[in-house]
């Protein structure tokens, strides 16, 4: 391995240090202290230079094997962050172009015992800007992203993580680096390039088989043969092959069945079963050279994308099978954790995905404007059972197809589905992100007349190329074009169909700004929402990191220059006015931390509006729309520290839309909703089976902790994955029944409640805007914190009705087990996880209580 210390240095040689690989420039220098943290107030514009210069990478190394021994040495860089010249004892090995390509040089004629290895980078920014220039026959829009952005422009000309140029949630820094490992390889005979597993079930035979792919570089000048075992223990499988291998690079592909009298665990989503993998070993036994065991896991599924008429439904459904059971898909969106992907460890990794799965979401799609992920991320997604939607890396733009252009992306695509197929958390493979929207629509203005040469670049690029190699490497699971797509309905009208957004075909992405989000009527009864979501900013203690006290104010300049959304400041105070009155606090820190607390409150409410809005579409179809699927809301996660759609800041921190989350996902949910003044409740169940539940509905009046009237309606059938209506009753007549309840005086608030400890989470429907709220109190708010094992118990205590209680330990890392309810009751235990070592004390003198009446 070449991983380690290298000597990194500037264009003109007047920056000179030492870089860790893997790694990159920016936190080369920011380990040194040459520069400030990149993510600190307004350093991703002063930094730019790091970008525009060319930065070169180099080393010595001593050969540690005899060279004479082996027949073939290859020198392979994993990942090469992006445009670079590749030198060993200054001799040109090659070059590289794409941040997602392997790339794997024969170093064996001129490799000596010690050698100088040199990376020259190229700027991405000029080499981006070159590319553009070179392709003369006609534009590639868009050219630069919005001026909010502070971007760089034409992106689409590099293959390279398309939001390091900046987006409308991230900073621009277009890095360049080692980015993964980088290793020599010395054999004989030959060497196991790659190494692949994928399950069927063999219907007609009702037994799983196991696809296994080897390729292999054979360096003897004639055939090599041999046996391949592969072997299942757990399952009571063994199988001996005699394979032969041909000269040059080959693959053999074998075909395991498992033995019928084994039970075999399928691998399930999060909350639908477990995630078992079995223990295998592959060994090669060739006639020539050594012996290799290759240990891996074998999981067991299936997954179909169905796509099928609906009776009394225009259109087709779009819906995840998985082992032959519908699941509905809930989740949310993953974007790269971190400008600097060498910053983004194992632990972050599992701590941002784990709390995905605690959230019950069994689903995130890796967006088409970031990274393959790396391995540990997919592996972690199989160990949770989070199911994943992989789009390919176009996002938002249209992109050359000229012959290097393809060739490039053709390497990149069949690298990619290698190394990623074996996985089962993968169940579709998607080939961009808006870019069918974006033709259909017509986003960036091109003339009628130029469109079929758009369109035809489209269908060059994701049909003719990508789905061609995916479907040749991958037949275990579904390919789409693009998100949102008409699904097989695009397909028939070429591609690019006339409304990608259409609700009775595929999916949607949806975003409405302007519109009151409590109001249900607004969002699409769409087969699948994969994208939809509101912004708000992250916690004060988060801000606090990468600002300095003049900038703790909405307004600020930092405040503006951390907005890459238009308008998105006042999108979010146009949202909270509708039902919240804004801070009118005349401390500036109070103002800004109340602000703060609001766009989240605002966030969390709108989404869980929406979210419980497809959940209960999941089983009806309205005015022929529905049968919804799928819940994707935009974005889990952050990159920087910023006001975004994310639900996790950047350090993984809870919003408390993320809290809300783990409650409008749970397995079972009562979920209400008004039409025409009547209340409607509908009993939401992933169960999968029917339930016979208590459905309880308490009127609270905002002025008493005493319910004002309690209904309990028995022997309510809850049906297994479906969406049923379980109570109905008009508003005037609630009020009347509840004495003393006006729309402005109440709230209801529900559960579900069933044998052996089966239980909802408690559900809120308020009947007025609250800043309408009549009764609501100022209250004493307090808490008592004790430790118990590892945890730590916050026992809560009002004296009045409380919305939004908000608990804040500030820097303390760790997450509550309930953040951002509503009160009804004079005493709450609430329970505080710790992902690092903490104390009752620094708890307690960390601790910040707010809820809505806090705020004035």
């Amino acid at each position: 391995s070449l991983r380690g210390s290298w000597r990194l240095g500037n264009g003109n040689g007047s920056v000179v240090l030492r870089g860790e690989v893997p790694g990159c420039v920016h936190t080369a220098l920011h380990r040194r202290g040459l520069i400030q943290d990149p993510y600190y107030r307004f350093n991703d514009v002063m930094y730019r230079w790091i970008s525009l210069d060319n930065w070169t990478y180099s080393r010595t190394f001593k050969t540690p094997f005899d060279v004479r021994k082996w027949q073939k040495v290859n020198l392979v860089f994993e990942g090469v962050d992006t445009v670079a010249q590749i030198l060993i004892n200054n001799i040109t090995l090659g070059r590289t172009d794409n941040m997602f390509n392997r790339y794997s040089f024969d170093i064996t004629s001129v490799i000596k015992e010690v050698n100088f290895v040199e990376v020259r980078f190229l700027s991405a920014i000029s080499y981006a800007a070159e590319q553009s220039r070179c392709h003369k026959a006609y534009s590639i829009p868009p050219v630069c992203p919005p001026p909010v952005q502070k971007g760089e422009c034409h992106a689409n000309f590099i293959r390279k993580e398309q939001c390091s140029f900046s987006w409308d949630w991230g900073p621009s820094f277009p890095t360049q680096g080692i980015w993964k490992d980088v290793r020599m390889e010395a054999y004989n005979h030959y060497h196991l390039i790659h190494f692949s597993l994928t399950s069927f079930f063999v219907k007609s035979a009702w037994q799983w088989s196991l696809e296994i792919e080897s390729i292999f570089d054979v360096v003897s000048s004639k055939p090599i043969a041999g046996l391949v075992t592969v072997s299942i223990p757990k399952l009571q499988t063994q199988q001996t092959f005699s394979v032969k291998l041909q000269p040059g690079e080959g693959s053999i592909v074998l075909l395991v069945n498992i033995n019928k009298s084994s039970t075999v665990e399928a691998w399930w989503p999060n909350g639908h079963g477990k995630q078992t993998g079995y223990n295998m070993t592959t060994t090669f036994i060739m006639e020539a050279g050594y012996q290799i065991e290759k240990f891996s896991k074998a999981y067991f599924r299936t997954v179909e994308l169905v796509q099928e008429s609906i009776p009394g439904s225009p259109g087709l459904s779009f819906y995840f099978r998985i082992n032959g059971r519908p699941i509905f898909i809930k989740g949310s969106n993953w974007i790269p954790a971190d400008s600097f992907q060498d910053r983004v460890t194992y632990d972050i990794l599992w701590l941002l995905l784990k709390s995905a799965a605690d959230a019950n979401m069994n689903a995130l799609r890796v967006w088409g404007g970031g990274v393959y992920e790396q391995d540990e991320f997919y592996d972690i997604c199989d160990e949770l059972g989070i199911m994943i939607w992989q789009d390919f890396m176009f996002a938002c733009a249209l992109y050359p197809t000229d012959q290097n252009y393809l060739e490039s992306v053709r390497a990149e695509v069949s690298h990619q589905v290698r190394r990623l197929k074996s996985h089962p958390s993968i169940i579709l493979w998607s080939g961009n992100n808006e870019n069918e929207a974006a033709i259909a629509s017509n986003w960036f203005s091109i003339p009628y007349a130029d469109r079929e040469v758009y369109i035809k670049d489209y269908v060059m690029l994701y049909v003719k190329n990508i789905r061609e190699i995916v479907l040749t490497e991958d037949k275990s699971r579904p390919f789409i074009a693009s998100s949102p797509t008409n699904g097989l309905e695009s397909v028939k009208e070429g591609w690019v169909s006339q409304n990608p957004y259409d609700t009775h075909y595929g999916d949607t992405h949806f975003y409405d700004y302007s519109n009151d989000c409590w109001n249900w009527t607004v969002y699409p009864k769409t087969r699948f929402a994969s994208e939809y979501g509101f912004q708000s900013w992250p916690s004060f203690s988060t801000i606090e990191k990468v600002s300095s006290t003049e900038d703790w104010s909405y307004t600020s300049n930092f405040s503006l220059h951390r907005q890459h959304h238009e308008n998105g400041n006042d999108q979010m105070l146009q949202q909270i006015g509708h039902h919240f009155k804004l801070p009118q606090s005349t401390d500036p820190i109070k103002k800004f931390k109340d602000m703060i607390y609001l766009t989240q409150v605002m966030q969390a409410q709108c989404i869980k509006t929406e979210t419980e809005f497809y959940r209960f579409s999941r089983s009806e179809i309205i005015k022929g729309e529905g049968h919804t699927m799928g819940a994707l809301y935009w974005q889990l996660n952050d990159i920087w520290q910023a006001p975004s759609w994310a639900s996790l800041e950047y350090g993984g921190k809870w919003k408390l839309l993320h809290y809300f989350a783990q409650n409008f996902f749970a397995p079972l949910l009562p979920v209400a909703y008004e039409d025409k003044g009547v209340l409607y409740i509908y009993g939401v169940s992933d169960l999968h089976v029917d339930h016979k539940l208590t459905l309880r509905v308490v009127v609270h009046a905002w002025s008493s902790l005493e319910p004002v009237c309690t209904l309990a309606k028995d022997s309510v059938t809850v049906k297994a994955q479906s969406a049923v209506p379980i109570y109905k009753e008009s508003i005037n007549d609630l009020l009347e029944r509840c004495r003393n309840c006006t729309r402005k005086s109440c709230v209801i608030t529900f559960c579900l409640v069933g044998e052996g400890g089966l239980q909802s989470p408690t559900n809120h429907h308020f009947l007025s805007s609250l800043k309408d709220a009549v009764g609501l109190e100022k209250t004493q708010l307090s808490a008592s914190v004790s430790q118990r094992d590892d945890i730590y118990v916050f026992v809560l205590q009002t004296t009045a009705i409380a919305p939004f209680v908000s608990l804040d330990v500030g820097n303390i890392k760790g997450r509550f087990s309930d953040n951002g309810f509503l009160m009804t009751e004079k005493k709450k235990v609430v329970v505080f996880y710790p992902w690092e070592p903490t104390s009752v004390e620094e708890l307690e003198k960390s601790l910040t209580l707010t809820s809505l009446v806090d705020v004035v």
